[in-house]
């Protein structure tokens, strides 16, 4: 008998469906619900409270781009801290680049990193590298108390609802700021550009009264909702491409499977409409 189990995310207006071969695993943590299931057209899919966070079929665009612009752009990124990432994709790609010494990831909900172990090795099969430091805890809490210093820092965050709220506002920003050194380079989860354009203006605004270099970039995926995403880019003085040479991403001889050179510019190019969305909350980006 053909399955007729569908899974489906819904938003106040729109939703999106997702044909189902089997639910691997459902449960209720202290902060929200996880399910994995195997699905007919994405391979297996991690939902925290029935939003799509990774699927097996597209999940190489979401890290790559969270990660590799930001690492590439950093002169020498020996420290990373990523916030979040309970799939263990970013983490993966940070830990591919040869000058990083240690990554540390905060992940505040066990039950997805546990999930993700077990049914999502895709993502997670770099959990237990040696140069990874993983703290089941808040990433907020830790921002704020942590006395280590990073070169890169990654905002892998679900949208600003439930747990993740507080890292879309100003203190966690200012708190990641005294994390960062001299020429560091932060990368949050940006949001939709078609959805989310309010949340992504006053984030761009938060970002710009602390930093002095903020520019936004996109990317295209399959399942989230406008199929068109961004990251937010802040520094204290690194910019997103200048400087980056060809030379610098052929010597790295990693392999990519959406990443490239040409991405490290023109992921910036951002189009109008988004453009004058963010303008109505400045006009400072620095590309």
């Amino acid at each position: 008998m053909k399955s007729d189990l569908w899974v489906e995310e819904k938003h106040p207006n729109i939703g999106l469906r997702y044909k189902v071969k089997d639910v691997l695993f459902s449960g209720q943590s202290e902060f929200q619900a996880v399910d994995v299931v195997d699905t007919f057209e994405l391979g297996r899919m991690l939902l925290n409270d029935g939003l799509v966070m990774v699927t097996e079929k597209d999940e190489f665009i979401y890290h790559d781009m969270i990660t590799h612009i930001p690492m590439f752009a950093h002169p020498n990124p020996k420290k990373v801290l990523v916030i979040g990432g309970g799939d263990g994709g970013t983490a993966r790609e940070v830990l591919r680049h040869q000058s990083v010494e240690k990554c540390v990831m905060v992940e505040i909900d066990e039950m997805v990193v546990n999930a993700s172990r077990e049914f999502i090795p895709i993502t997670s099969c770099e959990l237990d590298n040696p140069k990874l430091e993983l703290i089941i805890g808040d990433g907020v809490k830790y921002a704020k108390e942590t006395s280590e210093k990073f070169d890169v820092i990654l905002v892998d965050s679900t949208d600003p609802i439930g747990p993740a709220q507080p890292l879309f506002g100003s203190e966690f920003y200012n708190d990641l700021a005294t994390c960062l050194n001299d020429q560091g380079v932060i990368v949050s989860q940006g949001e939709s550009p078609f959805y989310e354009q309010t949340m992504q203006g006053k984030l761009m605004s938060i970002l710009h009264d602390i930093f002095p270099v903020v520019s936004i970039y996109n990317f295209s995926n399959l399942t989230y909702p406008g199929g068109l995403w961004s990251f937010t880019y802040a520094s204290k003085g690194t910019h997103p491409f200048k400087g980056v040479e060809l030379s610098k991403v052929q010597s790295s001889n990693l392999k990519f499977k959406y990443y490239n050179y040409e991405l490290q510019r023109s992921a910036f190019m951002i189009p109008e409409f988004q453009k004058e969305n963010i303008a109505k909350y400045f006009k400072g980006m620095d590309v």
